[in-house]
């Protein structure tokens, strides 16, 4: 989370496996998702909602353009790296806006990853059926 010597905002967010590196520069109100508009690249109306819920939150919708690399896990998880990246972004803009996000949950990183199967079980935590004879 820092700032760039051209004036814009720089933070990671991450989710699940998915990591974003999020850009917010003074503009109005672009975002793009690896080079492109984000409604293109999630084709999911629900994602960019839950994506943009910070910015929604905080008011700063139309003030700020958004450039993001995203990268490992599915749609799903980038679009939650992205709203991580974008909260710790403009914890960076103005302090100030912090008690709003955290309010909302926007600045916790949400740790549930999906846990790895074991030797002898058929996933995670199934067992084989027990047979008595």
């Amino acid at each position: 989370m820092k700032t760039d010597q051209l004036g814009r905002f720089i933070a990671t967010g991450k989710r699940k496996t998915s990591v974003a590196r999020v850009i917010l520069a003074p503009g109005e109100g672009r975002i793009l998702c690896n080079g492109r508009p984000a409604e293109e690249y999630f084709g999911r109306r629900v994602l960019v909602t839950n994506a943009l819920k910070p910015l929604v939150t905080t008011g700063t919708l139309g003030s700020f353009d958004v450039i993001a690399r995203l990268n490992g896990g599915g749609p799903s998880g980038q679009s939650g790296a992205l709203r991580h990246g974008i909260a710790r972004a403009l914890c960076v803009v103005d302090g100030d806006l912090r008690p709003d996000l955290k309010r909302e949950g926007l600045l916790t990183r949400d740790a549930r990853e999906k846990e790895r199967k074991k030797a002898g079980l058929k996933g995670a935590r199934k067992r084989p059926q027990f047979s008595k004879r």
